[in-house]
């Protein structure tokens, strides 16, 4: 994965950024020598939110088929909820 400084960020701006995502879809940020941030292209961006959406989906379907879930109303629903925040 690319490195850019906080640095480089504020003497070349966002150039810096689009000069490393033509390496690599993801590029780290550092600043004052620890990695901070990750900057990435959008379109990369909404794969990744995708694939965490379709990972998600996969784990419901999962304690569906394994019998991990209640079924309840809205109040009794949100009555346990309470319950369990308490």
């Amino acid at each position: 994965m690319s490195n850019l400084t906080a640095n480089d960020l504020k003497t070349k701006g966002i150039a810096a950024i689009e000069d490393a995502l033509t390496k690599q879809p993801e590029a780290i940020v550092s600043v004052r020598g620890k990695e901070r941030f990750v900057v990435m292209d959008i379109a990369h961006y909404h794969y990744l939110r995708e694939c965490e959406l379709e990972a998600a989906l996969a784990e419901t379907r999962a304690d569906v088929a394994a019998g991990r879930y209640v079924k309840e109303s809205a109040t009794a629903h949100v009555k346990r909820v309470k319950k369990l925040a308490a």
